[in-house]
């Protein structure tokens, strides 16, 4: 431990989240002196992805309905029996798709950091659609998003296929001049609206190009939505047939910020897991340089130097955006769920359902406020036993959200299974996360970190303050080396790899 007071640190990272998990992979062959720990005995801070047993010990941490952090009210219910030991599990805390086209994958590639990241293929988006009379079973639609599948699909009418595809082609060059004329001056109206009233999309077809959105309350306006969908089309057919996003094994988010902090080991960083920050305080730098450092004390009381700190908020401000999020462990393997739509096509291994608002009917009567979505895993992600699924269920926070996953949740299962007995939950991890602004703010010599508002996709907006903080570290070399363009190391692999295309 003495090794650590005596030296002197270019940067002292607290907490191994994606942003500092990026952080530290763009500073891995950059030379500087990196000393990076986490209060946590596990990988991933927010995205982390957790086994069985470290659930129990994480919903012990979290189970305070007061939030003063990113998560609040965690709850666990377990079946008597069914469930298989706890490290054949890997509950991921946020799970997020990886659309093809999102610069995060292009930092991954060009910092060679995909070659140690298996990506899964994502298949289908569904529409939950609650039952009308009792001859009429709730059923999951299949959402179309190519021009073959909006003629192949027999539940849109002829004239509605016309309508829809006038807006797919218009969506996917919608930034050209002419079709900007069109949306410009509605930038900030509701899409909804606008796709009504410029498109002729009947409810359905509406409820079918929101979801593409993934948009938590269901409210997007024109310029974001438009933004967004063209991210969902243009990413389909990238990496192969079929499928326009990714996900990573063995616990999404938390296996690259793994990779990452695994890089900068491998070039010289300093890793303590269990081990947090009890007090920094900014104090003159030695030799009097006339600048200024900060002095950091660990939790297990050695005190060591840094040119720089960077970490997380301590504290979330009031009104940040709060997500309410229901993990079930189900036991079936939900062939439906994961059936490739075209010869060629890779299995996937997660798809999405969404219930838009109005499509959940709550015991007094009233309806769902806010889309409910469930990204559902197979056990092909590693993160569940075979023969067994995982359910990942978000909405936005409110009174009756916890009941509303727990409805969404039986009214999956059991438009899943019409016919048969519904499939028996084995495992509920219920839980309140909070997002915040998403920014890198800098106070003197310490680089903060606020956690990003919560998505169901990855956001690049993130990796914004990561370069914030890069640059924080590397001062007036920055400009002297391109950030994450990085050559294999020795001994690496030459794969024949998509992503490398």
């Amino acid at each position: 431990m003495e090794s650590l007071s005596d030296t002197k640190w270019d940067v002292v990272i607290s907490g191994t989240g994606l942003p500092q998990a990026l952080l530290a992979l763009a500073l891995s062959r950059s030379g500087k002196s990196i000393l990076h720990v986490d209060p946590n005995d596990y990988y991933g801070g927010s995205e982390a992805a957790l086994s069985l047993q470290e659930a129990d010990e994480w919903v012990e941490r979290y189970a305070s309905e007061v939030a003063d952090g990113a998560f609040a009210g965690a709850q666990v219910n377990k079946a008597e029996d069914g469930l298989s030991f706890p490290r054949a599990y890997s509950l991921a805390l946020a799970p997020q798709l990886i659309h093809a086209r999102s610069e995060l994958l292009s930092q991954l590639v060009s910092s060679k950091a995909f070659r140690q990241i298996e990506f899964l293929a994502v298949g289908s988006f569904f529409i939950y659609r609650p039952s009308t009379d009792s001859a009429t079973p709730a059923m999951l639609n299949r959402i179309p998003s190519t021009r073959e599948d909006v003629f192949a699909n027999k539940t849109i009418p002829t004239r509605s296929k016309r309508s829809l595809m006038k807006f797919l082609k218009f969506v996917l060059d919608f930034e050209s001049e002419p079709h900007a004329q069109l949306w410009k001056p509605k930038a900030k109206d509701d899409l909804a609206a606008f796709l009504e009233s410029e498109f002729k999309l009947d409810h359905d077809l509406r409820s079918y190009v929101l979801t593409l959105t993934l948009s938590l309350d269901g409210r997007v306006t024109v310029a974001d939505g438009l933004t967004l969908i063209n991210r969902h089309l243009t990413s389909m057919g990238v990496f192969g047939t079929g499928f326009a996003a990714v996900y990573p094994k063995w616990g999404g988010l938390s296996e690259i910020a793994q990779v990452g902090c695994r890089a900068a080991a491998v070039g010289g960083a300093v890793y303590m897991l269990g081990t947090g920050i009890s007090e920094a305080r900014v104090v003159p730098a030695a030799q009097g340089s006339g600048g200024e450092e900060i002095e950091v004390k660990l939790t297990n009381d050695v005190v060591v130097k840094s040119r720089i700190l960077v970490q997380d908020w301590a504290n979330l401000a009031a009104g940040c955006t709060s997500q309410c999020r229901l993990t079930a462990v189900v036991e079936s393997s939900m062939p439906a769920m994961f059936e490739t739509i075209a010869e060629g096509t890779p299995t996937p291994c997660v798809s999405i359902v969404a219930f838009p608002p109005g499509s959940l009917t709550r015991s007094d009567g009233t309806v769902s406020d806010h889309p409910v979505y469930a990204s559902v895993h197979s056990s092909d992600t590693g993160e569940c036993p075979s023969g067994q699924s995982i359910v990942y269920l978000s909405t936005i926070s409110g009174p009756t959200s916890k009941d509303l996953l727990e409805l969404a949740l039986s009214s999956f299962l059991r438009a899943l299974s019409p016919d048969q007995d519904q499939p028996k939950c084995l495992y509920r991890l219920s839980y309140e996360q909070r997002g915040g602004t998403g920014a890198f703010d800098v106070d003197k010599v310490t680089g903060l970190f606020s956690p990003h508002p919560p998505h169901l996709a990855f956001d690049d907006a993130l990796l914004i303050p990561v370069r914030k903080a890069w640059d924080m570290v590397m001062g007036d070399s920055a400009g002297d080396v391109e950030y994450m363009q990085f050559e294999d190391r020795e001994g690496a692999v030459d794969d024949d790899d998509a992503f490398a295309a």
